[in-house]
């Protein structure tokens, strides 16, 4: 499996991060999001009203996007022939999914077979 390059020596002061996987034997590459929590609210304890909030760290260094078709590549060619790079992290949830909107827009991943992106969807709230 490979490692994230540009990896955050601490996690802890960002919400999540903009992410570029690339196909090394193709060039196909995939932009996409991923958040480093996991957020549950738990039913308050016995005698108490307010629930509780639990902030547990995701999946995200096993993670390997959500496109169908990079994740049949994938399976396909085997993670050794895939590299992740952590593009950029961010502090809020509003950041992570404004960047990588840009990134897509910017990169043009829809006009091209050069990227695995199907679509861009993306809700923006501050």
């Amino acid at each position: 499996m490979s490692e994230w390059l540009n990896q955050p020596k601490d996690i802890n002061n960002y919400e999540g991060f903009t992410y570029l996987i690339t196909n090394l034997l193709t060039g196909r590459k995939y932009i996409g999001k991923k958040s480093f929590w996991n957020y549950r609210t738990l039913k308050p304890l016995k005698g108490k009203k307010r629930k509780r909030h639990v902030k547990k760290e995701s999946d995200w260094r096993d993670y390997y996007g959500s496109s169908n078709s990079l994740n049949l590549d994938i399976e396909k060619l085997g993670k050794e022939n895939f590299s992740r790079q952590i593009l950029n992290c961010y502090k809020t949830k509003f950041e992570v999914s404004y960047y990588e909107a840009k990134e897509q827009f910017d990169r043009g991943v829809l006009l091209t077979d050069d990227y695995y992106n199907g679509l861009i969807r993306v809700r923006l709230h501050r």
